[in-house]
Order: C-alpha cells, then sequence, then structure tokens
C-alpha cells in the first residue's frame, strides 16, 4: 500500500497522513467489496459541485443561472473529472481485482469515479478549505474558459443513470413510419425506477434525444 501511496502523493502535491482513507479513494469494489472508493465518490461529487458552484457565483456574478448551470455541467461530468484523473495519474494507481484487466488501460469511468473519491477523501482528512484550494488549482483553466460546452439530453441522462444506478438508461426502438423523405421514428427509454418513456423524430438519435429530454424532464419534476 504504502508504495502506491507514495506514488499518490507525488502527484497530488502535499503529504499523505491517512493512508487507509486516500487507498479506499483508489480501490474499485471488484479489489475490496467493503474498503472502496463508492461512499468517497458520493461525498466527493457534492464537494466538487459546491465548490465549483461557489466560484462561479464569484467570477460570474451576472450571468444567468441556465448558462451557470450548463457550465457547471460541463466542468463535473464524467469526462472532466476523468481528463484531471489522468492529470493527477490516477490510471497508473487505481486498484482493480481483475489481474487480466490490471494489463489494460483502466475504463474511464473508474478513473473519472475515483477522482471523485479522491476529493472526498481530501475533504475528510484535511477540511473544506483545503479541499477547495486544490479543486480550484485542478479545474482553474477550465472554469475560466467561455467556450461553454453544453451536454446533449442523452449524454445528462446516461451521467445520472450511472452515478446513481450505476447501469446505463434502456432504449427500446418501437417503429419507423412515414415518407422515406420524412421518416418518423419512435423510441422509448427507461431507467432502473422508472417506466419506459416515448418520443418520437426524424432519425433514431433524435428519437433518443427527444426521450431523454422528456425522461429529465419528469425527474425534474
Amino acid at each position: 500500500m504504502k508504495k502506491t501511496i507514495n506514488k499518490l502523493e507525488q502527484s497530488l502535491g502535499f503529504k499523505i497522513i491517512n493512508y487507509e482513507l486516500y487507498n479506499n479513494a483508489i480501490t474499485h469494489k471488484s479489489s475490496d467489496k467493503t474498503n472502496n472508493y463508492e461512499k468517497l465518490e458520493f461525498l466527493g461529487d457534492r464537494v466538487l459541485g459546491l465548490c465549483i458552484s461557489k466560484k462561479l457565483l464569484e467570477i460570474f456574478p451576472s450571468e444567468k443561472e441556465g448558462i451557470l448551470d450548463k457550465k457547471l455541467a460541463s466542468l463535473v461530468n464524467k469526462n472532466k473529472c476523468y481528463e484531471i484523473g489522468k492529470q493527477l495519474k490516477l490510471d497508473k494507481v487505481v486498484k482493480i481485482g481483475n489481474l487480466r484487466l490490471k494489463k489494460q488501460i483502466i475504463e474511464k469511468k473508474i478513473v473519472s469515479d475515483s477522482c471523485e473519491a479522491l476529493i472526498g477523501a481530501i475533504y475528510l482528512d484535511k477540511g473544506f478549505d483545503f479541499v477547495e484550494k486544490f479543486i480550484l488549482n485542478n479545474w482553474d483553466k477550465h472554469i475560466y474558459d467561455k467556450n461553454i460546452i453544453i451536454i446533449d439530453p442523452k449524454t445528462k441522462l446516461q451521467e445520472y443513470s450511472l452515478k446513481k444506478f450505476k447501469i446505463l438508461p434502456i432504449y427500446k426502438y418501437i417503429s419507423n413510419t412515414g415518407p422515406k423523405h420524412k421518416p418518423s421514428f419512435k423510441v422509448a427509454v427507461k431507467l432502473k425506477n422508472t417506466s419506459f418513456v416515448e418520443a418520437e423524430g426524424f432519425s433514431k438519435k433524435l428519437a433518443q434525444q427527444a426521450a431523454a429530454t422528456k425522461l429529465l424532464s419528469i425527474l425534474e419534476k
């Protein structure tokens, strides 16, 4: 454990005292069903959202809530956490149970989840002020990026499902009607705890986006 934590220390830039806490933050459940990063990930996700939201309000005081929401989503989504996780070289220290898989590239979701768990560990170990400084140091260039990345509804629904249920949304193709020059595709989507929601579009992709939008609207209520 100590050798791995020493590698992590080099990437983080500070001394680790509570080895067990940080070890859990880089341990996938396939490696240890009890002492893994799942609860720390839950905490880290909230801490990250709070710190980034607070900073966005400080630097964009006149921005509309809808734009701030999109900016926040682009900064705390799985892709961004994966990017930061790679920057911190978490893919080099994450522990997974399958020895064969260790020889391959660690999948993005594991690196992303471990990044959030690490934030949770730093918060518990060193407090809010320290973890806020850590987050802002690593997210700084992204926060000030004026190019807002708008996450499409299908991706947003996917991230919600993975976060809450650890599984992807289920899409079901229903029908294709209308003339060839103007077809109408009907698709349905559901999550683990919902019924199927149907929507239509001029292509399967557009129908899926419409169904995802519809389901997200229901979830927000």
